[in-house]
């Protein structure tokens, strides 16, 4: 079982910047795949972005390419997603998780991950 927490979310006015982390416990970390999906009110989980265990495999949606950069230090447990010009059409509460995939197709479906953080939400005003 991995445990995971998100951190850095908060509110942006739009065109900003914020960088979300999540820590990966360090008593059963095992250099997991992980991803970063988002959840707005009323909407579906949405895939936003992976990293594979090495970073060698990178995948993003369209809707934040460009803009947004996933990334992970292994030696500090951690992985980022640092997002850029911030739309308001970005606000939702975003989570990590950890899963086994490695495709693009199944990385980006919510089912093939076993192990969510709770959340942190972002907000970015007009």
């Amino acid at each position: 079982q991995v445990e995971l927490v998100e951190s850095g979310g908060g509110l942006v006015q739009a065109g900003g910047s914020l960088r979300l982390s999540c820590a990966v416990s360090a008593r059963t970390f095992s250099r997991p795949n992980m991803g970063w999906f988002r959840q707005a009110p009323g909407k579906e989980r949405q895939f936003v972005a992976f990293i594979n265990w090495s970073a060698s495999r990178l995948y993003y949606a369209d809707s934040v390419k460009g803009r947004f950069t996933i990334s992970r230090d292994n030696s500090k447990n951690t992985v980022y997603l640092q997002m850029n010009s911030l739309k308001p059409e970005d606000t939702a509460v975003y989570y990590c998780a950890a899963t086994t995939a490695w495709t693009f197709e199944a990385a980006s479906m919510a089912t093939t991950y076993n192990s969510w953080g709770q959340g942190t939400q972002v907000t970015v005003s007009s």
